[in-house]
């Protein structure tokens, strides 16, 4: 597997290595002890989480804080997405910069989303099956979200305005100018 720092280095892009013939492949899809050493830090992942989705559905942009705050590590099993990670760590140089990133079936790319970051991504293709690790289990008290077309943020979703499918939750977000529930950036948020 190979991990590759994102234009915001705290986000990793994951690509394994694909092992095919004529009969399928084999792929691993998450080694601890590898990307434990690439980040320097060690990740106790505790939940998996699978949706399944439509052309157009876009989910987030997500977060939970402290102490409910979670890493993510992504994939897509079928289909296509692309998916987004917002730094929203006050004080840090790329707050309000995004990553974005194509993850596919046929890439087998992954994201690892840090603790720190508003996630969320936009189905590009019908059935699309989205798979993701996170450290912490779920949190209603905690969950808190950005709104998606905030200007500010200036993402390109790649899928008009018109076909998007948000839930009535992720309509009404706040801006990210209009949101305090956010982090601290140098602070430790994996003391748990």
């Amino acid at each position: 597997m190979n991990f590759l720092r994102a234009n915001i280095p705290d986000v990793v892009i994951c690509e394994p290595t694909i092992h095919g013939d004529e009969r399928g492949y084999f792929v691993e899809t998450f080694r601890a002890d590898k990307l434990e050493s690439f980040l320097g830090y060690k990740i106790n992942f505790r939940q998996d989480n699978e949706s399944k989705s439509s052309r157009g559905v876009l989910r987030g942009l997500h977060y939970q804080l402290a102490p409910a705050a979670q890493t993510k590590l992504v994939r897509v099993i079928q289909g296509r997405v692309l998916d987004i990670a917002v730094d929203i760590r006050k004080g840090s140089l790329t707050f309000g910069k995004h990553v974005a990133v194509e993850l596919s079936a046929e890439n087998k790319k992954q994201m690892l989303v840090p603790r720190g970051f508003a996630h969320g991504f936009v189905v590009l293709e019908d059935d699309t099956i989205f798979a993701y690790k996170v450290d912490n289990y779920y949190s209603p008290e905690n969950d808190r979200g950005i709104l998606f077309n905030d200007n500010d943020l200036n993402i390109d979703w790649q899928v008009p305005p018109s076909e998007l499918n948000l839930s009535a939750k992720d309509k009404v977000q706040p801006k990210l100018s209009q949101t305090n529930d956010l982090f601290e950036y140098g602070m430790n948020y994996y003391n748990d």
